[in-house]
Order: C-alpha cells, then sequence, then structure tokens
C-alpha cells in the first residue's frame, strides 16, 4: 500500500518512523510547506512541496494529514479528500461532528475514504470508551490525560501571535482519579480532573500579558481549566522541555445489579507521544486502504472500522493468535 505523509513536523516525523515495523506499507514521499531541499527526514524519504501533492493522485493509496487541529486540518483534510483517500488526527472534540460532515461531503462526492480523529484521544480511548460503555451500560466513564505533552493544544500556543515556541502539559488532579478509581463516580468537571501547565518562548518584544491571557481565554483548549503559563527562554525550552511523553486512562464503573459493582480500565504510558500516535495513524491508513477497495467511502471514525482491518495479520492469523 502506498501511503504520503502530509505535514513533517513532530507527528510526521513519527508517523516515518512507523513503516519500518509495518512492511507492508511503502512511504511514496513525505509533502512539506517548507522548501523540500532545506528538509532532512529520518529515513531518506523524498520530500515534495505541499503543492506537488495533485501530481500524486492515483498513485497515492492513502494520505495521512499530520497537521494542527486548531487551523491546519479544518482546511487540509476536505480539500485532500477531493484527491486521496485521507486520514487525520483531528483533536478538538467539541468540533469533531462539523468536521466530519465537513470532510464526509467532499469524500464521498470523490470516491474517496477518509477516517478522521485517529490517534489514542481520539481514537483509541474512543474505542475504550465505546467498548466499556456497550458491557456496562448503567455506569459513568471518566478520561484522565498525562501528565504528558498535549501537540494540539501546543501548536494551538504557537499559532498565537508572538509566541516562537511553547509546550503544554496535561496534568491529572491525583485525588480526581482516586475516586474514580475506588469506584466512587463522583460529579466531577473539567477543571476538577485536569490542570494545564504552559511553557512559552515569546518572541522579544511580544506583549506578553496579551499571550496569557489569550491562552487562558482560548474555548476549547484552556478556558474551563486552571492554567499556569510559564515564559522561559529558548534555551530553556529546549533544556527542560524537549520530550514528548504522553499518556492517560479511560476507567468506567458501573453496576451490572444492586449488589454487584465493576471498574473497567485502559490506560497508556508513552515514552513518545508523537511516534505513537504515527503508529495509530499508519493502522488506520492500512485500514482505509482496505474498505476503499472494497468500495467503503467517504467519512468514518475508528467506530467504523473494523478491527482486522487494522491489522497486518491475515483473518486466519488473528484467530489463532489473538481470539
Amino acid at each position: 500500500m502506498k501511503i504520503g505523509i502530509y505535514g513533517y513536523g513532530n507527528l510526521g516525523r513519527g508517523v516515518e518512523k512507523a513503516f519500518a515495523k509495518n512492511p507492508d506499507m511503502e512511504l511514496t514521499g513525505i509533502f512539506t510547506r517548507r522548501d523540500p531541499a532545506a528538509v532532512q527526514t529520518e529515513t531518506g524519504a523524498p520530500v515534495y512541496a505541499a503543492a506537488q501533492a495533485e501530481e500524486f493522485t492515483g498513485i497515492i493509496d492513502v494520505m495521512i494529514l499530520c497537521g494542527g487541529s486548531a487551523t491546519d486540518l479544518p482546511e487540509m483534510t476536505p480539500a485532500l479528500a477531493r484527491q486521496f483517500s485521507v486520514v487525520d488526527s483531528f483533536d478538538t472534540h467539541a468540533r469533531i461532528p462539523e468536521h466530519f460532515d465537513r470532510v464526509d461531503r467532499e469524500a464521498f462526492r470523490t470516491g474517496h475514504t477518509a477516517l478522521i480523529s485517529g490517534g489514542w484521544d481520539p481514537g483509541l480511548f474512543s474505542l475504550a470508551r465505546l467498548y466499556m460503555n456497550a458491557a456496562l451500560p448503567d455506569g459513568r466513564d471518566y478520561t484522565f490525560w498525562g501528565r504528558g505533552v498535549s501537540q494540539g493544544h501546543s501548536d494551538a500556543i504557537r499559532r498565537i501571535p508572538g509566541v516562537k515556541d511553547a509546550r503544554q502539559y496535561t496534568v491529572p488532579i491525583a485525588e480526581a482519579v482516586e475516586q474514580v478509581r475506588a469506584g466512587k463516580q463522583p460529579e466531577l468537571t473539567a477543571r476538577e480532573k485536569h490542570l494545564r501547565e504552559c511553557f512559552v518562548v515569546a518572541e522579544e518584544g511580544a506583549d506578553r500579558d496579551r499571550i496569557e491571557r489569550t491562552i487562558r481565554e482560548m474555548p476549547n483548549y484552556f478556558a474551563d481549566y486552571d492554567t499556569t503559563v510559564t515564559f522561559v527562554t529558548e534555551e530553556e525550552l529546549k533544556r527542560d522541555h524537549s520530550a514528548l511523553p504522553h499518556g492517560g486512562e479511560v476507567i468506567r464503573s458501573g453496576k451490572t445489579s444492586a449488589e454487584n459493582g465493576h471498574v473497567m480500565s485502559f490506560s497508556l504510558k508513552l515514552d513518545s507521544n508523537p511516534e505513537f500516535t504515527g503508529s495509530v495513524l499508519l493502522a488506520c491508513a492500512r485500514a482505509v486502504g482496505r474498505m476503499h477497495a472494497r468500495g467503503v467511502f467517504g467519512c468514518h471514525t475508528l467506530f467504523d472500522v473494523a478491527p482486522a482491518d487494522l491489522s497486518i495479520l491475515s483473518r486466519e492469523e488473528l484467530r489463532g493468535r489473538l481470539l
């Protein structure tokens, strides 16, 4: 299966590395908005200007889009779905229905297959919530993220005028996690479940008060949380915040009778958020390629994907090894 990577930041590099573990997939090219001649890839894969992508229509089976959710993917995914079957990692939960509808129109109209919001949340955690709700319909689920670097939230900060670079950490509140794991089913607001820590490199002469205010008031990202903003130098950011760990846990607590309660959980601990997310996106691309070959067009999420379509293993191998 021939795959393209559109966008070559941390996530694009993570997808590129995943090809070494997926021998049924071939990286045809990396497409960037930067000068291709100035881009040094991890594997020596060919690099093209983003504008050249249309030359690969009919050659690339699935294009994996590695832009940010704040401003890139809302425009990028529907536009490229006119030319390719696509996968993205759109992670602004509140806007997923709107994004889905826009991509679905373009993909269905042009006979392509799209999968949005791949990755681990949304993505694998979404599947965990679905399975848990199906098994324990009488219950309540909770999702905790971190402590780790959120790529989407960090990108949203970097888009603020006057910001040169940034890292954002999502931090679960320990008392809330303990209550949920104990099966107490507390009523928790977003603010009671997580803190957000932002480390920001401001451009010289930038209005720091305005930057901090913009971060704290940003809807869908920071407005509903207790958020700290710390300004640091480029050297401090590189020294103390260059790694990209993340993780989290989905927990559902419920009852099957008046006497018996149960707690289900699914957790991740990631040394590299972009490498893990890239690996999930490549599995999603495999599923999209297979669905397209069967004539399944339009937009989909992981809820719509048969689990076997994600795996390199055959149906017979899956039954023998994993069932």
